[in-house]
């Protein structure tokens, strides 16, 4: 099982979650409002009156077989529109209860 975590511009959230079911991923867990910015490119996203928007972020557990899939889509998905950024990682889960 693999973790994948994905951090994009809120204005995706449709977006991500039709790709996730599309791939077969039904669970996620989602949070709102976050705030950050890229360590390469992109715009911060505070929530500010200068830079106003917000990411959300995802948290979702796929399984092995699907992962390279799902973060290939994130990827395509990505570079439609680079500006909102999108990020996605990806770590091996060893227990789950």
């Amino acid at each position: 099982m693999t973790a994948i975590f994905i951090a994009y511009n809120q204005a995706y959230y449709e977006e991500i979650a039709e790709l996730l079911e599309k791939q077969g991923v039904r669970g996620f867990t989602k949070w709102n409002e976050i705030t950050g910015r890229g360590s390469a490119t992109g715009e911060a996203h505070y929530g500010t009156h200068t830079w106003p928007t917000f990411n959300d972020a995802m948290l979702t557990f796929v399984d092995d077989d699907k992962v390279d899939n799902v973060l290939q889509s994130l990827h395509e998905h990505d570079l439609l529109t680079p500006e909102l950024g999108l990020r996605a990682f990806s770590w091996k889960i060893d227990k789950t209860v």
